[in-house]
Protein backbone atom coordinates (compact mmCIF):
# COMPACT_ATOMS: atom_id res chain seq x y z
CA UNK A 1 0.00 0.00 0.00
CA UNK A 2 2.76 2.43 0.96
CA UNK A 3 4.80 1.86 -2.19
CA UNK A 4 1.94 1.70 -4.64
CA UNK A 5 -0.15 4.60 -3.36
CA UNK A 6 2.05 6.61 -1.02
CA UNK A 7 -0.11 6.11 2.07
CA UNK A 8 -0.17 3.45 4.74
CA UNK A 9 -3.04 1.05 5.33
CA UNK A 10 -3.91 2.71 8.64
CA UNK A 11 -4.41 6.10 7.00
CA UNK A 12 -6.26 4.44 4.09
CA UNK A 13 -8.71 2.78 6.43
CA UNK A 14 -9.27 5.88 8.59
CA UNK A 15 -9.75 8.63 6.04
CA UNK A 16 -12.52 8.42 3.46
CA UNK A 17 -10.96 11.15 1.32
CA UNK A 18 -7.70 9.20 0.99
CA UNK A 19 -9.57 5.96 0.30
CA UNK A 20 -11.57 7.59 -2.50
CA UNK A 21 -8.39 9.05 -4.00
CA UNK A 22 -6.69 5.64 -4.00
CA UNK A 23 -9.72 3.87 -5.46
CA UNK A 24 -10.08 6.50 -8.18
CA UNK A 25 -6.42 6.05 -9.11
CA UNK A 26 -6.85 2.27 -9.15
CA UNK A 27 -9.84 2.59 -11.45
CA UNK A 28 -7.90 4.88 -13.80
CA UNK A 29 -4.97 2.46 -13.89
CA UNK A 30 -7.31 -0.45 -14.57
CA UNK A 31 -8.99 1.35 -17.46
CA UNK A 32 -5.63 2.41 -18.88
CA UNK A 33 -4.44 -1.20 -18.73
CA UNK A 34 -7.59 -2.43 -20.43
CA UNK A 35 -7.15 0.13 -23.19
CA UNK A 36 -3.51 -0.84 -23.74
CA UNK A 37 -4.45 -4.51 -23.79
CA UNK A 38 -7.18 -3.91 -26.37
CA UNK A 39 -4.79 -1.91 -28.56
CA UNK A 40 -2.14 -4.63 -28.44
CA UNK A 41 -4.73 -7.32 -29.04
CA UNK A 42 -6.07 -5.43 -32.03
CA UNK A 43 -2.65 -5.31 -33.70
CA UNK A 44 -1.61 -8.91 -33.06
CA UNK A 45 -2.08 -11.44 -35.81
CA UNK A 46 -4.62 -14.15 -35.16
Amino acid sequence: MQQAHGIGYEEYSRKLEKRLMVEKRREQNYRKGQFIYSEVDRYTFK
